[in-house]
């Protein structure tokens, strides 16, 4: 993927030479701009969207993209089956930062996806991955393909893990993954390489603290949640009180969870149930914004939520997508990862940082 750029065509540049609104985006090429369709459910979305929202194709020509993820310069992004981790830079286009990414061995692998998923940013700005095929999750030390690598955790009870989904940091230096099957090569939990019964949700309490390179602490691992068929993405309240996962099948819905003082969580709650729908797509990777509205990969597009679990919306997206992150100024550009393409649109809703700052989160 090395080297794909972004092409500019007469009709974006034409179509950005009258739209005004795109004007606080970065001067960049464009594959192309159009009106944003949007299912409006509640009033409350008029907040948060722009009446004359745009839609914009930044890049293209990939198999499945995940993880997005900015680092206040550049995009980064996985296409898992190609086993690639992506970096798309404004003006410049999209370079390789990470081949292979996940599967590291000789053979083919076997399976649809032997890549990495769900990346963030711990509150030194270091990257850090869902390994998804590898089965863990690791940090690069610094920001660096050939730097070193900090391996957070591998495996729970003595046993590998799945392969980890999606990641998100607290404010107290604890790092929390999902972790269901789809990077195993049958993607079932009758996977012969399967070593867990549960497709849980964990805990690591010290991630942040985990010295560059040293091995993980094992033994300190958390099984939080273990009831969920299918967790995928996972996100926190702004305030850090609750605890988003998303269940992408076969039933679809997101959860929420009260946060204990401990890390733990507690008092579920069905924060949404959208199992009858049968549009393309299913519950995937999610961010909040600094009011607390949830916007999560669903069918057909970005779903939007109050922080009461109201819907108010979902920004209809013409390819199945899979995750979201923010960026830009003001952090309201949201980023989308929609199958072959990356896309984004300007909203009126700053997004909330990876990790709230102003709490203690100790030292290496």
């Amino acid at each position: 993927m090395s080297g794909i750029g972004l092409r500019k065509t007469a009709m974006a540049a034409a179509i950005l030479a009258l739209a005004g609104a795109l004007s606080a985006w970065p001067a960049t090429a464009q594959e192309g701009v159009t009106a944003l369709s949007f299912d409006r459910l509640d009033a409350g979305l008029d907040r948060i969207v722009p009446a004359n929202a745009r839609l914009e194709q930044v890049a293209s020509g990939f198999t499945w993209l995940e993880g997005p993820v900015w680092d206040e310069a550049s995009l980064f992004f996985a296409d898992i089956p190609a086993n690639e981790i992506l970096r798309w830079v404004p003006g410049r286009g999209v370079t390789t930062f990470l081949d292979p990414a996940g599967y590291k061995g000789t053979a083919p692998y076997g399976g649809p996806e032997p890549g990495t998923n769900g990346m963030t940013l711990d509150a030194h700005q270091r990257l850090t991955i869902a390994g998804h095929a590898a089965r863990n999750v690791f940090r690069f030390e610094p920001l660096d393909p050939r730097g070193i690598v900090t391996v957070l955790a591998d495996t729970y009870q003595g046993k590998k893990l799945n392969s980890p989904n999606d990641v998100v940091y607290r404010s107290d230096g604890s790092a929390y993954f999902t972790d269901p099957p789809y990077g195993l090569r049958t993607q079932s939990d009758t996977d012969p390489e399967k070593e867990l019964k549960v497709n849980g949700v964990y805990r690591i309490p010290h991630a942040f603290q985990q010295r560059p390179g040293a091995p993980p602490a094992r033994g300190e691992l958390q099984l939080v949640v273990s009831d969920l068929p299918r967790p995928n993405g996972i996100a926190f309240s702004p305030d850090e009180k609750y605890l988003y996962v998303s269940n992408s099948e076969p039933k679809m819905f997101w959860m929420r969870y009260t946060v204990m003082p401990d890390g733990t969580v507690g008092e579920p709650k069905l924060f949404y149930d959208d199992s009858a729908d049968q549009r393309i797509g299913n519950p995937d990777g999610m961010k909040v914004d600094v009011e607390g509205n949830l916007y999560s990969a669903g069918p057909a597009g970005v779903w939007i939520f109050s922080p009461d679990g109201k819907a108010l919306g979902t920004l209809l997206i013409p390819e199945k997508i899979s995750n979201v992150t923010w960026a830009g100024d003001g952090n309201k550009t949201l980023y989308i990862t929609a199958s072959d393409k990356l896309y984004r649109v300007q909203l009126k809703i700053a997004g909330a940082p990876l990790v709230k700052k102003g709490k203690g989160k100790g030292s290496f």
